[in-house]
């Protein structure tokens, strides 16, 4: 009976501090805390040295429960992503996850050694331990704070902290092993075992997420058991993975990004029922790793441990940001400047500090006390002023408080379509007659709280609520049309690119002009032959045509085919960047932007 009511007093306290730790989260929003410090906060409070006194010390049930948790956020975090935006940004993100990861571990090693008057593969360790941004921290802050970056910036703070804990891990793992036995840490040994966690992870992701998108594209399960099956085969995937000796956390990260880009329908509804499974696995994770620390221990290293965060914060992390991403010419310095600042670091750090304490290695609590530390300055000061920063170096895109509502219906005949619903707003370029694509179709107007029939509504008026049907993928297409002004216009420039002309210049032209690969035989198209050529009669608004480092979009269509056409950037090199420059200038000289 004592053991029964022990279970009952850990549920209720458990319960308690979730409860706690959601009520505190409303009045944190008002300071714009981040929501994760706040839930770790509470777990110190909670925990021996606070009011709680709660006796905790399971760094191997803190280790498991962590591994669960953060390979659920992973999955999560995959599935959220396009194969698309990975193309665009797997080379430097690959970087930043290996040598930046590794770069950083080194110059915070040799500080900590200095600051904490540590042996060098200790201080190395300390390195190891903070070097890699944590994904569940980042995709969390991030969507909790409403915030939307630009495409490129927020795929590769994304992709790049859920790719960059194998190696984290790798080198944490590497040097324990080599304080318990230093003979056996040798440079090929480091090699092959890092070839094997990422070969292995990134082989059981694909193959696991190709089985599992199978598996809801056949079973029909519904909303609620797809979510249940998604989640335990993601798990399984994971558990597999790390058995064979490959990296479980890259490999559900693959695993759902793959199910994003392969299921066939519930996708939308997927995403919102893990919603709630991510947030209660970051709330458990930071009210574990709360109660694991004691203020009182941390205080006794508390400013040797600043100074290893601030190292962190302003040198380490920079500088492995600029080596990695400065020679690619891919970002802009603002860019580069906003990724160096938002390397959050969070519960990874904390979870990568309990492998020395289970290891019982010398000055293990030391290297926990000090992670602790730098995981909370990095979520006090870089997570508080995550958005202050994004406006800062102007990589964020305008916040919309109108946010569009999706609901995914599944229609007969296996056919892919979204109910989106968008508000009217004033000047919107729907009103001043931009093209409605074919694929895109208005099925309800709510005007005034009546609900009309296209027929009945005619045409949109402000204040209206338009809501359509549209195919998953091209959703986010249509947001220009709704938008007010000033949010239109950056949506525009994000779909159709920097540059527009008409549709009868000779491609052969913007080929030489932009040093474009164009077949001889083409060149004297122009570029609504082009698109007629590739479309043949099925040419929609936002159709692409890729061009070497370019995308052409049609931006504009008349009855004989495509009427303007859209010049994006993909990649933005040396030999481009003055002719871009130059035809800027001419643009607005031709009124032609």
């Amino acid at each position: 009976m004592p053991t029964i009511e022990h279970i009952y007093w850990v549920f209720a306290a458990a319960s308690a501090l979730v409860l706690v730790g959601i009520a505190s989260s409303v009045v944190a929003r008002r300071f714009g805390a981040p929501l994760l410090l706040v839930f770790l906060v509470i777990g110190m409070l909670a925990g021996t040295d606070g009011p709680g006194g709660i006796a905790f010390d399971d760094y191997t049930g803190a280790y498991q429960l962590g591994s669960l948790a953060l390979a659920i956020i992973l999955f999560d975090g995959g599935l959220r992503t396009r194969f698309e935006t990975v193309r665009r940004v797997l080379a430097p993100t690959l970087l930043l996850a290996t040598a930046g990861v590794l770069l950083s571990a080194v110059l915070t090693g040799v500080a900590a050694s200095w600051l904490l008057d540590l042996e060098p593969a200790i201080g190395f360790l300390v390195g190891a331990v903070v070097a890699s941004t944590d994904a569940a921290a980042v995709l969390f802050l991030l969507r909790a704070g409403g915030l939307q970056l630009r495409e490129r910036v927020g795929a590769t703070l994304e992709i790049e902290s859920s790719a960059n804990d194998p190696a984290a891990i790798l080198l944490t793992m590497m040097l324990v092993e080599y304080v318990t036995a230093p003979a056996g840490l040798s440079p090929l040994a480091l090699a092959r075992e890092f070839l094997v966690q990422f070969g292995i992870g990134g082989v059981a992701g694909a193959v696991g997420g190709g089985a599992i998108a199978r598996g809801l594209n056949r079973l029909q399960l519904g909303n609620s058991l797809s979510a249940l099956f998604a989640l335990a085969a993601a798990v399984l995937v994971f558990g597999i993975t790390g058995q064979l000796g490959g990296s479980g956390f890259l490999a559900v990260y693959i695993a759902g990004l793959v199910v994003a880009n392969r299921v066939s329908g519930g996708l939308t509804n997927l995403l919102g029922t893990l919603d709630a499974a991510t947030w209660l696995c970051q709330i458990a994770m930071f009210l574990v790793l709360g109660l694991l620390a004691s203020p009182r221990m941390l205080l006794q290293s508390l400013l040797p441990a600043l100074g290893v965060a601030a190292f962190l914060m302003f040198i380490g992390r920079p500088v492995a940001v600029v080596a990695c991403l400065a020679p690619l010419r891919r970002y802009g310095k603002r860019e580069i400047a906003f990724i160096s600042w938002i390397g959050l670091r969070g519960a990874v750090g904390i979870f990568l500090a309990s492998i020395p304490m289970l290891a019982q290695l010398p000055h293990a609590p030391l290297v926990f006390n000090v992670a602790f530390v730098v995981v909370l300055v990095s979520l006090l000061v870089q997570g508080w002023t995550l958005g202050f920063a994004a406006r800062l170096f102007d990589v964020a895109l305008p916040h919309r408080e109108s946010v569009v509502r999706r609901v995914e219906l599944d229609l007969p005949g296996s056919l892919e379509r979204e109910l989106v619903g968008y508000p009217v707003a004033a000047e919107a370029r729907i009103l001043a007659g931009a093209p409605m694509p074919g694929w895109a179709q208005l099925t309800m107007i709510v005007r005034a709280g009546e609900i009309l029939t296209p027929d009945e509504g005619g045409t949109l008026a402000p204040g209206d609520y338009a809501y359509l049907l549209a195919p998953p993928g091209r959703v986010y297409q249509l947001d220009w049309l709704f938008a007010p002004p000033e949010e239109a216009s950056q949506a525009e420039r994000e779909l159709f690119g920097e540059f527009s002309f008409d549709a009868d210049v000779r491609l052969g032209d913007v080929a030489g002009f932009y040093g474009l690969p164009v077949r001889a035989k083409d060149a004297p198209l122009t570029l609504a032959d082009h698109f007629a050529r590739r479309f043949e009669h099925t040419i929609e608004v936002g159709d692409r045509v890729r061009l070497g480092p370019v995308t052409l979009v049609a931006r504009e269509l008349s009855d004989d085919g495509v009427a303007k056409v859209g010049l994006k950037i993909e990649r933005l090199g040396t030999a481009l960047a003055r002719p871009v420059r130059l035809f800027g200038g001419v643009a607005r000289l031709l009124g032609r932007r």
